[in-house]
């Protein structure tokens, strides 16, 4: 079992930059791909980027490559999202994601099995 919890949104006007946090508890957040998704008002959830285990793979929407930037340090068990030149359409919840499975980075919602509360960021333009 893990537990995810975001920090680090808000608002911010467009160009500007966001470091998302998500902490987790387990002993086994080491072991768990990880990933980050938002879901913007009358929208469906989108994937935003995953990293493997280790950290040596990551994978990330065309919507955001270039931009944002997925992190782990598995020695404080969090993950983060760098994001840069943010843009207005950037608004959206975002929430952290774990995939106890072994294999390929999915984009696939459904492949995730623990998901955080989610946290706000607003872009203005």
């Amino acid at each position: 079992q893990v537990q995810l919890v975001e920090s680090g949104g808000g608002l911010v006007q467009a160009g500007g930059s966001l470091r998302l946090s998500c902490a987790a508890s387990g002993r086994t957040f080491s072991s768990y791909a990880m990933g980050w998704f938002r879901q913007a008002p009358g929208k469906e959830r989108e994937f935003v980027a995953a990293i493997s285990w280790s950290g040596g793979s990551t994978y990330y929407a065309d919507s955001v490559k270039d931009r944002f930037t997925i992190s782990r340090d598995n020695a404080k068990n969090t993950v983060y999202l760098q994001m840069n030149s943010l843009k207005p359409e950037d608004t959206a919840v975002y929430y952290c994601a774990a995939d106890p499975r072994p294999g390929a980075l999915s984009s696939w919602y459904e492949k995730y099995d623990y998901w955080g509360q989610g946290t706000q960021v607003t872009v203005s333009s």
